[in-house]
C-alpha cells in the first residue's frame, strides 16, 4: 500500500516537476540557436513553416489511432473549429515572438514570459480552472508566491547591480547572439503581445483537451494549421526564393526545434497540462529567466550581476511557496476524496 502511493506520488509530483522545468530549458536552449541561425540569415518565417512542417511529420500517426478509438467522441465541426482557433491564437504568437527574438535577445524573451503565470492565473481563475479562496492557505501561497517570483523576474531584468564576474564564452555563438539588438523596444513589445497569445493559447487548449482529450492529434492538426499558415505568410514576406534554403546552423536549428520544441515539448506540457492544470505549467516560465542567465553566463560568455543573482533568490522562494500551495491543496482534495470512497461514509437513514 505504501508502495502504491509512493509510486503515484512520484507520478504525481516529482515526474511533472522534471519535466516540465526541462522543457524550460529546452526551449531557452533553442530560443539561443535560433538566435544564432537569425543572425546569420535566417528568415523566421521560414524556420517556423519548416520547424512545424517536421514536427506534423513525426506526429503524422497519431490521428489514424485516435480516430480508430471507441473511447473518444467523434471529431465534431465545433472541435474543428476551436482547433483552427488554436492554430491561428498559437501561429500569431510564434510569429510575434520569433520576430522579437530576432530584434533583441533570448533572455529578454525569458524575461518578458513573466507576465505568463500572472495572466494565466487570472484567466484560470474566471474560467474556473483555478481554485481561489482567501481564507485557505493553499489559495495564499499561491497568490504570495505569484507576486514574489514575478517580483524576482522583474529584478532579474531591470536591475543589473555591479558585475561579478565575465567568463570566456565556451560557444562560437557569442558573436552572433549579440550582433543585432538594434530594436530591442520594438522587439519587447513584440513580445509582450506574444505572451498574451500564449495564455490564451493554453486556456484554449485546456478547454479542448476536455472535449477532445487526444493530446497527440490535437497536436498533429495543431502543427498542420500553423505550418499552412506560416507558408502564407512566408510566400508573402519572403520574395528571395534563396531564403527557403536553410544549412549549418540553421539547419540544426529548425532540426532540433522540430523535434525537440514543437514535438517533444508540446507534448509533454499538454501532458503536464492535464495533470496539473495550466497555471502550474506556466509557473515554469519564470524559471526560465534565471536558466537564460545562467546559458549566457556558462555557454556565451555574458557577466552574471547582482542583480540578477538577487532575482533568481527571490523568485525561487516565489515559486517555492507557489508549489506548497498548489501540493498543500492537493493533499486537501485527495483526503476530502478518500473520506468519500470510505465504506465509514454512508448515508445514514434518519429513522433505523
Amino acid at each position: 500500500m505504501g508502495g502504491t502511493r509512493g509510486r503515484d506520488c512520484c507520478y504525481r509530483e516529482v515526474v511533472p516537476f522534471s519535466a516540465v522545468f526541462t522543457v524550460g530549458s529546452i526551449t531557452v536552449g533553442m530560443n539561443t540557436m535560433f538566435k544564432a541561425a537569425n543572425s546569420r540569415g535566417m528568415s523566421y518565417h521560414v524556420f517556423l513553416v519548416y520547424s512545424y512542417a517536421i514536427a506534423a511529420l513525426l506526429l503524422l500517426p497519431a490521428p489514424f489511432f485516435s480516430l480508430k478509438s471507441r473511447t473518444l467522441p467523434p471529431l465534431s465541426l465545433a472541435i474543428a473549429a476551436k482547433l483552427g482557433l488554436l492554430g491561428l491564437v498559437g501561429g500569431l504568437s510564434q510569429i510575434l515572438g520569433y520576430a522579437g527574438i530576432s530584434m533583441s535577445s533570448p533572455t529578454l524573451g525569458s524575461a518578458i514570459s513573466n507576465l505568463t503565470p500572472a495572466l494565466t492565473f487570472i484567466c484560470a481563475f474566471l474560467f474556473r480552472m483555478e481554485k481561489v479562496s482567501i481564507n485557505r492557505r493553499s489559495s495564499q501561497a499561491k497568490i504570495i508566491g505569484t507576486v514574489l517570483s514575478i517580483f524576482g523576474a522583474s529584478v532579474i531584468t531591470l536591475y543589473k547591480g555591479p558585475p561579478m564576474f565575465t567568463p570566456k564564452p565556451s560557444l562560437p555563438l557569442y558573436p552572433l547572439v549579440h550582433a543585432s539588438n538594434s530594436n530591442w523596444v520594438v522587439g519587447g513589445i513584440l513580445l509582450t503581445g506574444e505572451y498574451i497569445l500564449v495564455t490564451l493559447w493554453i486556456i484554449l487548449l485546456t478547454q479542448i483537451m476536455k472535449d477532445y482529450p487526444a493530446e497527440l492529434t490535437i497536436l498533429f492538426f495543431y502543427n498542420v494549421i500553423v505550418s499552412f499558415m506560416n507558408t502564407i505568410f512566408c510566400i508573402v514576406m519572403e520574395h528571395d526564393m534563396s531564403a527557403w534554403r536553410v544549412q549549418g546552423i540553421g539547419l540544426a536549428s529548425v532540426t532540433c526545434s522540430g523535434l525537440f520544441e514543437r514535438c517533444l515539448n508540446n507534448i509533454i506540457g499538454m501532458w503536464a497540462i492535464r495533470l496539473k492544470g495550466p497555471f502550474y505549467v506556466t509557473m515554469f516560465q519564470l524559471l526560465s529567466i534565471p536558466v537564460a542567465v545562467a546559458m549566457g553566463v556558462l555557454f556565451l560568455g555574458d557577466t552574471l550581476h547582482v542583480g540578477s543573482l538577487i532575482g533568481a533568490t527571490i523568485l525561487s522562494i516565489g515559486f517555492y511557496i507557489v508549489m506548497w500551495g498548489k501540493a498543500k491543496e492537493e493533499m486537501v482534495d485527495e483526503s476530502v476524496e478518500s473520506q468519500m470512497e470510505s465504506p465509514s461514509f454512508q448515508k445514514v437513514p434518519l429513522l433505523r
